[in-house]
Formats: structure tokens, C-alpha cells, sequence
């Protein structure tokens, strides 16, 4: 059996005030921090971690790095594009809101579940999207065969992975989920088969 533990990371300035983020190089703030610390704690208590992978983005970078902090071992983190957000191109930066009213083919709303082909000027689509990361976590449960794996990414990348264990359509595996900052996830592999059985548990202490 491989587990994979998969962790977004820790709040934003961003995040907070509901902007879209894509590729930014943006950074933890405080209560982020808080929570990847929080998270680490919990989890260096929860699992026997043999193996860690995260997005290259600076935000996921500096998660992994707190919540490896808190256990007792030396991890050499695979840093991987294979796990970044959606690239959103043009529209990085600009708030939620803002998109779903301007430009609704490519927000985050229903309207861009409908259309996971859309691509954003400069940016990819949701199947895009999908298709990076759903193609690397096989590859990934292949090659760490009976190992517990911890994954450090992002929320659309998690909405994708719970969907995908789920069978369930791209755009309804999209619409079905949310994710917390430094909420924790597990799938499991056994059996030719993946399996949730752990989702968005917040685990920090608010």
C-alpha cells in the first residue's frame, strides 16, 4: 500500500484578500507560517514520512520547509512544475470577483468548470491543469511503491488529485471541493486502485 499526504500550503497575502495566484511568486504571511508550522507538528506525529515532493512555487517552497521542520529527519524535497497551480496568465493577480464578473469563461466559477478547454492568454486550461497532475501522481505511486509520500501543493492540484481517486469527471471534481490552507489530504493506493481517505482535515491549532 503508498500513501501519498497532500498538503496545500499556508495562507497568503493573496489568499486573504482573494486574488487569483497562479504562478506569483508570493510569499507566506504570518498566519500562514502559524499554519504550516501547526501542520508539520501534527504530522511528524501522524506518519512515518519516506519521501517528500512539492511545487516549485515559492509559497509551496516555504510550507515545506516549516513542516519539515518538525520532524526528527533530514528530507531531500523533490521541488517539481508538475505540482503549480493553475497558470492563469493574464489574469494572475486580478481578485476573484472581479474575473467571474469580467471575464466568466475563465474564473474559477461554474462557468470555467463548463469549459475546462479555455485557456487564459499566456496561461493553460483546467485539462491542461489535470492532465500534469494526474499523469506525475501515477508516476509517482509507481515509483515509491509501499511508501508513505508527503506532497506539498496547491488548490487546484488537490481539487484535481480528489476528483481523480474519486472517479469523477474533471469538472465535477473541480465544482465538489475545497481546500484550506495547510489542509491535509490521503489517498491511498492499494490494489491497483486509489482511494480518499482523508480530506481537507484542518490539523493547525487556529
Amino acid at each position: 500500500m503508498t500513501r501519498v499526504v497532500a498538503v496545500r500550503h499556508g495562507e497568503t497575502d493573496w489568499n486573504r484578500n482573494g486574488r487569483m495566484q497562479g504562478w506569483a511568486p508570493t510569499k507566506l504571511n504570518e498566519t500562514g507560517r502559524e499554519q504550516a508550522e501547526g501542520a508539520g507538528q501534527w504530522l511528524a506525529d501522524q506518519y512515518d514520512i519516506d519521501t517528500v515532493y512539492a511545487s516549485d512555487l515559492d509559497r509551496t517552497e516555504e510550507t515545506a520547509e516549516l513542516v519539515l521542520d518538525a520532524f526528527d529527519a533530514d528530507f531531500d524535497v523533490t521541488y517539481e512544475p508538475h505540482w503549480r497551480e493553475r497558470d492563469i496568465g493574464v489574469y494572475q493577480g486580478f481578485e476573484y470577483h472581479e474575473v467571474q464578473e469580467r471575464f466568466p469563461k475563465f474564473s474559477l466559477g461554474d462557468a470555467a468548470y463548463e469549459a475546462a478547454m479555455a485557456v487564459p492568454e499566456g496561461g493553460e486550461s483546467l485539462r491542461d491543469l489535470a492532465d500534469r497532475v494526474t499523469e506525475r501522481l501515477d508516476q509517482v505511486v509507481a515509483d515509491h511503491a509501499g511508501e508513505t509520500v508527503l506532497l506539498v501543493t496547491h488548490g487546484g492540484p488537490l481539487h484535481v488529485m480528489l476528483g481523480y481517486a474519486k472517479g469523477l469527471p474533471l469538472h465535477e471534481g473541480l465544482k465538489q471541493h475545497h481546500q484550506d490552507n495547510c489542509g491535509v489530504n490521503e489517498l491511498v493506493a492499494e490494489d491497483g486502485e486509489l482511494r480518499v481517505v482523508r480530506e481537507n482535515e484542518r490539523v493547525w491549532l487556529e
